[in-house]
Formats: structure tokens, sequence, C-alpha cells
């Protein structure tokens, strides 16, 4: 298990405030200490005061992990993860809990391709893609004002060329940045709370009884239209019906 973060984590909040700050480092002091309750409960506690970090969920799901709770730990792992998917330690660390869970992860084959690209948008984070971007567009503008200023033919083709390639980053950094915000602002993915769960074909008790679900499994919600039943999606294409209160959101 990857050490806890001292580093606050500025990218979806900013801990300025000095008491939030010295809240922060009592949670550190409890989980280098071992005590776990306390230190779920403060970092808790500053998820819910001061909005959502990365480092928070990173070492709350390391305090859940140590306490024993690995449903909790992939969680905030997950929610970790979704905050700021190129650090390597919370991936590191999630793959840890995962294989601790009854439920293992089906590997589902993918396009070299599409793996490639989803590697790839994992670089940076919805805010690092959307800087990107528009770094991008300016060096785009500054291309196409050297282009009509210039004189030269030869600097002309390469002032174009950089032009060109510009414009492809600018698209390609909007569309990742887009789709990672997407991922935030639906959350559409889901980790299993219980200790085991019946998946049904209907959304009701009396519904033919199709698998097994078991805490710290995630699963994709598909059908969010009902209050008290979601129907849910495994990797391998599963569907089936569970309880609303099975599960919570990453």
């Amino acid at each position: 298990l990857c050490c806890y973060s001292n580093t606050l984590n500025a990218q979806n909040v900013t801990f300025a405030d000095s008491t939030v700050v010295y809240a922060k480092a009592m949670a550190d002091s409890a989980y280098a200490a071992a005590d776990y309750a306390t230190a779920i409960h403060i970092y808790e506690q500053l998820l819910a005061t001061e909005g959502e970090a990365a480092t928070v969920y990173y070492n709350l799901g390391n305090a859940y992990y140590k306490s024993g709770d690995i449903a909790r730990s992939i969680l905030n792992y997950e929610r970790a993860q979704l905050l700021d998917p190129s650090n390597e330690d919370t991936q590191f660390n999630l793959e840890l809990a995962r294989s601790k869970a009854v439920d293992k992860n089906v590997v589902v084959s993918e396009l070299f391709f599409v793996r490639w690209l989803r590697s790839f948008a994992s670089i940076l984070s919805v805010d690092g893609w959307g800087k990107c971007g528009i770094l991008c567009f300016i060096i785009l503008i500054l291309c196409f004002t050297l282009f009509i200023f210039s004189k030269k033919r030869k600097t002309k083709k390469i002032i174009f060329i950089f032009a060109l390639l510009s414009l492809v980053c600018t698209v390609l950094a909007n569309v990742i940045a887009s789709s990672q915000k997407d991922k935030l602002v639906y959350r559409e993915s889901a980790i299993i709370m219980e200790p085991s769960v019946t998946i049904r074909s209907t959304p009701s008790t009396s519904g033919t009884e199709l698998f097994i679900l078991h805490e710290g499994k995630k699963v994709t919600i598909k059908d969010d239209s009902m209050k008290d039943w979601k129907e849910i999606e495994i990797e391998d294409g599963n569907i089936g019906w569970l309880p609303a209160s099975a599960i919570e959101r990453i």
C-alpha cells in the first residue's frame, strides 16, 4: 500500500483556511498513529465541508483499506482517480484493493487504438486538458498571425504545418476534456457496498435471480429513472436490477 499523501491538492478545492489545513494535518497524524477511525472521520468531514479533493479521497481510501473496509477503500480510490487520473499511487492502491474483493475484474478485450487513447487521456486531469487546449489555441492564433505577415514561401509552409498541428491538438484536448468532464458530472459508475446483493431481472424482489455481486464490485448504472431500484451492467455485458441502497456512486 502506497503511503498517504500530505500534499494538499488544489485541483478541485483549495485548502487555504488555516483551520482546514490543521484538520487535514490532524487526520494525517491519526492515520500515521494507526487511529484509522479518527482519520476517516476527519477526512469525511473535510470532503463534506470543503468539497472534493483527490488527495483527501486518496488518504481516505488508505484509511478505509487499513481498517479492513475494502468496499469503501475502492470507492474512494475510484473517486481520487476520477479527479486525478494520472496519479500512479492511486492506481496501484486501487488495484491492490480490488485484489481483495470477492468479485474480480473481468478483462474485456479492446482494440489497441481504444486502449492507447484511454491511457493517453489519463495523462492529465480535466483541468489539465482544458489548459492544454487553451495553450494550443493560442499557438494556433500566433501561427496564423505569423503566416499572414511572413514573406518567405518556405517559412509560410513551416508555419502552416505548425498551425495544423496546433489545430489538431486544440480539438483533441477539448474533446478529451469534455469527455472527462462528463464523467465528473454524470457519475454513471458505482460500487457495491453490501456484502452481497442479488441482481434481478426486474426492479422487484419478486424478479428472477440472475446473479450475485459482492462488495467492492464496480458497476455501471444503465437506468437511473427509479428511486429505489437501479439497472446496472458489469464488464462482461450482464445486466440486471438491484436496490439503490446497495450501491454508492463514484
